[in-house]
């Protein structure tokens, strides 16, 4: 699976988990220098809480483009340290 936005392949696993339809990728399949913690999160009634990361591409910045559980609850502790993306990222094959 691949991350795709602004023309740039932002992550790339074959090894994705895939929860509530999204594909969580690996953080060492993640370009993470160009992510930036966006300084909001959220509290998964079930996976526990989640910060948002802003993208920045080719100058150009999506906020709150994708999440990571740091610290997931129990239930989903396969998505640990797992990079998930929405908002105008392309998740394709």
């Amino acid at each position: 699976m691949k991350a795709i936005w602004n023309g740039e392949i932002i992550a790339e696993s074959d090894n994705t988990v895939v929860v509530e339809s999204n594909h969580y990728f690996p953080a060492e399949s993640v370009k993470t220098e160009l992510l930036e913690k966006s300084g909001n999160d959220y509290q998964c009634p079930w996976k526990g809480h989640c910060d948002y990361y802003n993208l920045t591409v080719n100058g150009e910045t999506l906020n709150d483009a994708g999440w990571m559980y740091p610290e997931p609850s129990d239930a989903a502790k396969e998505i640990t340290g797992h990079y998930a993306f929405w908002n105008g990222v392309e998740i394709t094959e």
